[in-house]
């Protein structure tokens, strides 16, 4: 599966999940599978865990969280 077909499974609904991208328009926000994975379970675990995911969902939130980090230049504002 290429990039743009792993991006094309994040949706925006303004209406589902405060308007955050979400996986495939299920209530899975890019947001909570980034953290579920960042607290230590593994890929496998979410899986068998909610059955209506798929590898790709997860691939595809990593790759949008690495497209939204890929900043140019970071500005600080000072108080």
């Amino acid at each position: 599966m290429n990039d743009q077909d792993l991006l094309n499974r994040i949706t925006v609904n303004p209406a589902m999940a405060f308007g955050k991208p979400t996986i495939r328009g299920l209530r899975y926000s890019v947001e909570w599978l980034l953290e579920t994975l960042s607290s230590g379970m593994s890929a496998e675990e979410i899986l068998a865990d909610y059955e209506d995911l798929e590898l790709a969902d997860i691939q595809a939130a990593l790759l949008y969280a690495a497209r939204l980090s890929q900043v140019k230049r970071v500005s600080v504002a000072l108080a």
